[in-house]
């Protein structure tokens, strides 16, 4: 079987890094090898440059900036590890990907859907997720959700980006919506339900994929 690749999406608080990692554990559980990653990361090089983008004390970067190195972190970590365990058949499950480019950068700071695009399919090399779960919450409701989940892991402290105003916050939710109503691979997620209703329904998802690819 050829790779599979399938990203996890959403805003800050929705969830995603709990249904990527329940769902690695169901296939490898079922004997698939998986490659777990996320995004900004993923490498050593790349998560040098997530270290740049998420410094709180980097308040002044600019949007163009932002952007750029998201998509410089972006093309090491596709070719580097995301390409070649595709090419050895793996399931790869990315945590973010150019969709939260699109969401945070083009709607979050207004630079633009269409520059956002095209500076990531010249990182990608024109990468496509074959699936892709967004993991919809109102944006109130995950700022309130990260903010628990911090305190329990005993972190201090918001990144550069979960520092940012409601209002952005909201912006970059519409700009998700608005994907997953232009793109067919988006699967549209109430996360609001229990985490193993999620999960459950996600698995439907990707074993009727498996079989589709089979």
């Amino acid at each position: 079987m050829a790779g599979l690749f399938i990203t996890f999406e959403g805003p800050d608080g929705a969830g995603k890094t709990t249904q990527l990692t329940l769902l690695a554990e169901a296939l490898k559980a079922s004997g698939y090898d998986v490659t777990v990653t996320r995004e900004p990361g993923g490498t050593l090089i790349s998560d040098r440059i997530r270290r740049i983008i998420l410094d709180p004390d980097h308040q002044s970067m600019r949007a163009q900036t932002e952007v750029l190195l998201y998509a410089a972190s972006r093309a090491q970590h596709v070719l580097e590890k995301i390409k070649p365990a595709l090419a050895q058949g793996k399931i790869v499950l990315c945590d973010r990907f150019v969709d939260a480019s699109i969401a945070y950068q083009g709607y979050g700071l207004g630079v633009g859907e269409e520059q956002v695009r095209m500076i990531n399919q010249f990182a990608t090399q024109g990468l496509v997720p074959h699936k892709t779960f967004l993991l919809d919450i109102a944006a109130e409701e995950g700022r309130r959700r990260l903010a628990e989940r911090k305190q329990a892991e005993f972190k201090q402290g918001l990144d550069r980006i979960e520092q940012k105003d409601l209002a952005y916050h909201e912006r970059v939710r519409r700009g998700f919506l608005r994907l997953a109503e232009q793109e067919d691979r988006i699967v549209l997620i109430d996360a609001s339900q229990p985490v193993e209703v999620i999960h459950q329904q996600i698995l439907r998802e990707v074993r009727s994929l498996l079989q589709q690819k089979a």
